[in-house]
């Protein structure tokens, strides 16, 4: 793990998809020098304490809810979050997920869901995947190239597109980029399409602009990483689907009851840059998780003084 130097410089730099300990600082530092892409903060004038959910289940009607961090730790559901959700569905709140886990089909993400305990149906889970495939409507076709993991196979994919791997002219025939999930992304694929970018400058689409995300032996690597890394090197400005940007927030409100108020809706979510500003710009009031995911169980307090992204709510628990 180093620290890179200099204006336009990345500061994660690592042989290994697994970020440890004090890796989160970096994380932050990270997502501070790339703040130029991100949306404006609307900062309220300071965040609430609260416990859990249900200490501010009255203020509001809706719930979105982040996944990595809020739901789930990797493959393990945080504990107690099942039965809160459930809860607040007894209240008559309405309860949507809204994750940047864009390398997963939408299959695989309700069955994992169903898998940890959660009943969410269909219309209940709105992804930046889909938010990416929606923004394909507005583009003529062409042959992509996709950051992808081939193992959860082509379901959503668009036709004709090409699985990015070892072979240098798949990212020379590729008429364009996608950044679906960086699972299966390494160093020598990143020189790649660094190089394809370098000789051809072509569209980048990134489904997910998470720089990091919590799993359980610390923070994984994501696409935004590896985006960002891009538009440092070729001069290419990415096009984000996910948390922060508006694209994923206009998919969830059109699954918003009819007639709810901004001001009763509520993001919910462990990561500043992305849940907690995305929410912000977009209108709606927010929540920090502080025990889980990034900041695990720290206190986020210099971090909020730093950027300026101030959340509404800070609980200590989903």
């Amino acid at each position: 793990m180093g620290v890179r130097q200099g204006a336009g410089r990345h500061h994660l730099s690592t042989g290994s998809a697994i970020l440890k300990g004090a890796d989160t600082a970096l994380a932050f530092a990270e997502y501070e020098s790339v703040r130029h892409r991100l949306p404006a903060a609307r900062a309220p004038a300071a965040s609430v304490r609260a416990d859990n959910l249900d200490a501010i289940a009255d203020e509001f009607d809706v719930f979105l809810l982040d996944a990595f961090g809020v739901l789930n730790i990797g493959e393990t559901a945080i504990p107690g979050v099942v039965d809160r959700v459930n809860g607040l569905r007894e209240r008559g709140k309405q309860v949507l997920v809204v994750t940047n886990a864009a390398g997963y089909p939408s299959s695989v993400l309700h069955a994992r869901y169903k898998r940890l305990g959660y009943s969410f149906a269909t219309g209940d889970v709105v992804s930046s995947r889909m938010a990416l495939l929606n923004g394909l409507n507005d583009h003529a076709y062409r042959t992509w190239g996709m950051v992808a993991a081939p193992k959860f196979g082509r379901e959503e994919l668009p036709d004709g597109a090409i699985f990015l791997e070892d072979d240098p002219d798949a990212y020379a025939r590729a008429e364009g980029f996608l950044m679906f999930g960086a699972s299966a992304w390494s160093e020598t694929r990143q020189a790649l399409l660094e190089q394809a970018l370098i000789a051809r400058p072509r569209q980048l689409l990134v489904g997910n602009p998470d720089l990091v995300a919590p799993v359980e032996a610390g923070l994984s690597l994501e696409p935004g990483h590896y985006a960002h890394r891009l538009a440092a090197a070729t001069g290419i400005d990415p096009v984000f689907y996910g948390k922060p940007f508006p694209a994923i927030f206009d998919l969830a409100r059109e699954r918003i009851r009819p007639g709810t108020p901004d001001h009763r809706v509520v993001m919910v979510g462990d990561t500043l840059h992305t849940d907690i500003l995305g929410g912000n710009a977009a209108g709606f009031r927010t929540a920090l998780i502080k025990g889980y995911g990034f900041f695990d169980g720290g206190d986020p307090d210099s971090a909020i003084k730093i950027s300026g992204i101030v959340p509404d709510f800070i609980l200590d628990r989903p």
